[in-house]
């Protein structure tokens, strides 16, 4: 019987080449978003090229409501193994004087109380399968940056958020793995700019940033490791990029 992973985000950028990478190799895929026309072309596009199945749930992660509502739909015996946390966004770039609140809320409402939400709801689904809790952080949730503050205090809660996961989980035998990139060439500039692609593109001037696929590849790999090991933490950057803050533009 084939697996199922269960990706949040995942209409585009690294949670669509994860519901990729997954369908690929025979996974049944769960996606979710809050755009229901993307999802049903992911489904339609996924289904056509790999013959696997794939369930749509469309919601917005930071709404509880619609979180527990959603994913109560799937029957209880529904066996999931994966859980990829994607959903998330950066918003603003704007020194903490400057920066405003209602982007702070809604990057906490997402990457944090999002994953907090979907994670809780499919605990039980989880427990069935001794399954595996994929969390996306970022290297902006190991060190802090000028200008970061909002996005990068909502990634340091993702990053202790898995550590405590790791802990309290262990006694179901589910797997946590915090995955931590740098730079990733997705929509996600052009999301924290606001739709302004010149400051969009200029952040991947100069470099060869990672892009959806490497992720994708990175958390397959960790996914499908024998049931005895598991990687905790990972951070992934381009060579290029040392850290959080240091990157070498030619």
């Amino acid at each position: 019987m084939n697996k199922t992973v269960f990706i949040t985000g995942a209409t585009a950028g690294i949670g669509k080449a994860c519901a990729e990478k997954f369908a690929k190799n025979n996974y049944n895929i769960i996606i979710t978003g809050r755009r229901k026309e993307l999802l049903e072309k992911v489904k339609i596009e996924l289904e056509e090229k790999y013959k696997i199945e794939v369930t749509t749930l469309c919601f917005d992660v930071q709404k509880k409501d619609e979180v527990f509502a959603a994913i109560n739909t799937l029957p209880m015996g529904k066996n999931i193994d994966i859980l990829i946390n994607n959903a998330g966004l950066a918003l603003g770039r704007d020194a903490f004087d400057e920066a405003n609140i209602e982007d702070w809320e809604t990057m906490m409402n997402t990457n944090v109380n999002g994953l907090l939400y979907v994670s809780k709801a499919l605990l039980e689904h989880l427990k069935n399968t001794n399954g595996h809790i994929v969390n996306l952080g970022s290297v902006a949730g190991k060190e802090v940056y000028e200008n970061g503050n909002g996005y990068c205090a909502s990634k340091f809660a993702v990053d202790a958020i898995s550590k405590s996961m790791r802990i309290d989980l262990l006694k179901y035998n589910i797997k946590v793995t915090a995955i931590n990139p740098g730079a990733v060439e997705t929509d996600f500039s052009l999301v924290r700019f606001k739709g302004n692609t010149d400051k969009a593109n200029a952040a991947y001037n100069g470099f060869k940033p990672l892009t959806a696929n490497d992720i994708a590849d990175t958390i397959f790999y960790c996914c499908t490791l024998p049931a005895h090991v598991c990687i905790n933490d990972i951070v992934i950057t381009c060579t290029q990029q040392a850290n959080a803050s240091i990157i070498l533009k030619k």
